[in-house]
């Protein structure tokens, strides 16, 4: 089989798929999208960016809960270092 003869199952198994794919979940959702436009809808937008703002909020509390936490690690390094010096013996 080759030529203008393939072309008859191709087509027929490639719009049953198409078919079968946009009655699925992720056809509805496709159409969704295509439905909301470029901005996907301004409400959802709106949420998003609260959302992302939420976020960084948070993030900016990790960061600086983190450097704390890298002052303390660095002063117990110290603490520690000073404590090894003074306990070795003196060369002789």
């Amino acid at each position: 089989m080759s030529g203008p003869e393939v072309l008859i199952p191709m087509t027929f198994f490639l719009t049953g798929g198409a078919v079968l794919i946009s009655r699925s979940e992720i056809g509805k959702a496709i159409a969704h999208r295509i439905r909301s436009g470029p901005g996907g809808g301004g409400e959802d937008l709106d949420a998003l960016r609260g959302e992302v703002a939420d976020l960084r909020h948070e993030l900016d509390g990790v960061r600086h809960e983190l450097a704390e936490a890298q002052e303390r690690i660095d002063f117990t390094e110290r603490l520690l270092a000073q404590g090894r010096a003074s306990e070795q013996l003196p060369g002789g």
